[in-house]
């Protein structure tokens, strides 16, 4: 008799250790405060969540909001920069994208620079660089040891109204150096400020 009662009791000990460990797992779930829901108590999308399907999506494009600086080339494209950081290693890393507006294919032709050993990058952004204009220099794309660029390539060209992404690598400017202008090709110049990465 003793028996049965202790196993009654163990049982009933355990029945509650569950309970109370699933209420707590519960409530730790379920939030507390306002974060993640609008004023009407429903829960709101967070950044970078697709709409109902719960999957997370993230962007690879810069942020259309982080523009440095927009520059239209003759025929109708247009280079945006989003951002020019200085990195730790002595580099200087341009990014944006470049949006082809002529009607047609096209393809870089002149930004991959004049260099004859640039001419095995095909079509890239490899003819790109900055100026500072204070310091008199001109900073070029750097390159591996086998002489390609460390930039973006533009495998066949761009489809007309594509828009995509792209970077550039260069030797960093003077620490005191913050603005710089990039330079592509036939586009105009666009002045930029380097910000610390």
């Amino acid at each position: 008799m003793d028996f049965r009662h202790t196993r009654k009791g163990r049982t009933a000990l355990s029945a509650v250790a569950i309970t109370a460990g699933l209420f707590l797992t519960v409530a730790g779930c379920g939030g507390g405060g306002d974060e993640g829901s609008d004023s009407k108590g429903t829960p709101s999308s967070a950044p970078g969540t697709a709409k109902g399907d719960g999957r997370k999506t993230e962007s690879t494009a810069p942020s259309s909001n982080a523009v440095l600086a927009e520059v239209k080339g003759q025929g109708g494209v247009s280079l945006t920069i989003s951002s020019a950081k200085r990195d730790a290693g002595g580099f200087v890393t341009v990014e944006g994208t470049v949006t082809n507006g002529t009607g047609n294919a096209w393809s870089v032709g002149d930004w991959r620079g004049d260099e004859r050993e640039l001419a095995k990058n095909g079509g890239s952004i490899a003819g790109a660089s900055l100026v500072d204009q204070t310091g008199k220099k001109k900073y070029l794309v750097l390159r591996d040891t086998e002489g390609r660029c460390l930039c973006t390539r533009f495998t066949g060209g761009l489809r007309r109204g594509e828009t995509t992404d792209w970077f550039a690598q260069f030797p960093a400017p003077p620490a005191d150096t913050t603005a710089v202008d990039f330079q592509v090709g036939s586009m105009p110049p666009a002045s930029i400020e380097i910000s610390e990465g």
